[in-house]
């Protein structure tokens, strides 16, 4: 099962619950409440009518007998009875008040899964960001030359690398010590160290030209001109038991601008 898929599960799952949740809600709210029955005093009625307009409303002619054996009026206040929160339910405010929260920890939890799911890596055997196998070393070394003799780079798309042949010293380089030279080959990223354009080949001048800076390099990818700050960056590069030519994509060594080339440039007319 793929991330995505299973990000889209969870975003599911979580949404189903968030649903369940305010619906439980919503069901306790309602859960307690009767039926209210009784009759209307149509003179009392009457009587908030003529005040709503002003009117005086007219005394009944009691005898007064009757009106002093009225009881006292009683302050409906003091015969108000405290009510446990089981009994009372869910207010409104507490009812909003969780909708939203919910609403908010559903949102919360979608960008969790999804900012997840574009963090998570997704490196697959054989592709870029891993050891890549791009055959025989000697059948390469074979390919990178053209008939006249110059060298012609290989282009390897699923290490997004130039196999170049090295036909210099590694004494006194930039290359000096690091892994990068395995069978007399070097594999060189195809991103240019300026702003990360693709640099082409240029078979004319035996280097790569980058089209978007004017940043050049010689066909070993040494610093050669334009705005480019260091070398072209390089993979690490080993031979296998096979024979097999293996190209580390995952592992990028950077040098800084060589002092002492180890490759002629220009050999030709510029492309660019």
């Amino acid at each position: 099962m793929s991330t995505g898929q299973i990000a889209i599960l969870a975003f599911a799952a979580v949404g189903l619950i968030g649903a369940l949740a305010v619906a439980s809600v919503a069901l306790r709210r309602g859960t307690g409440s009767g039926t209210v029955t009784g009759s209307v005093d149509r003179r009392a009625m009457r009587r908030d009518g003529k005040r709503r307009r002003g009117e005086k409303p007219l005394a009944p002619d009691l005898p007064a007998a009757v009106l002093a054996e009225a009881p006292t009026p009683v302050d409906p206040l003091t015969l108000r009875q405290e009510v446990a929160p089981e009994e009372f339910g869910v207010t409104r405010r507490q009812f909003f008040n969780r909708g939203v929260a919910g609403i908010f920890g559903l949102f919360l939890a979608q960008m969790g899964i999804f900012t997840l799911g574009f963090m998570w890596p997704r490196i697959k055997a054989g592709g870029f960001g891993s050891k890549v196998a791009a055959g025989k070393a000697e059948e390469l070394a074979a390919q990178v030359f053209l008939p006249d003799g110059r060298v012609s780079p290989l282009f390897i798309p699923a290490a997004q690398a130039y196999i170049i042949p090295f036909q210099g010293e590694l004494a006194g380089s930039s290359f000096e010590g690091l892994p990068v030279v395995a069978g007399g080959l070097m594999a060189l990223w195809q991103r240019c160290v300026h702003l990360g354009c693709r640099v082409p080949q240029c078979d004319s001048s035996q280097g790569f030209e980058c089209p978007c800076h004017s940043s050049k390099y010689n066909f070993h990818g040494e610093y050669e001109d334009g705005p480019a700050p260091r070398n072209l960056d390089r993979f690490v590069v080993t031979i296998d038991d096979s024979g097999q030519f293996i190209i580390d994509t995952g592992q990028v060594i950077q040098t800084s601008r060589a002092s002492q080339k180890t490759a002629a440039y220009p050999q030709g007319p510029s492309c660019i």
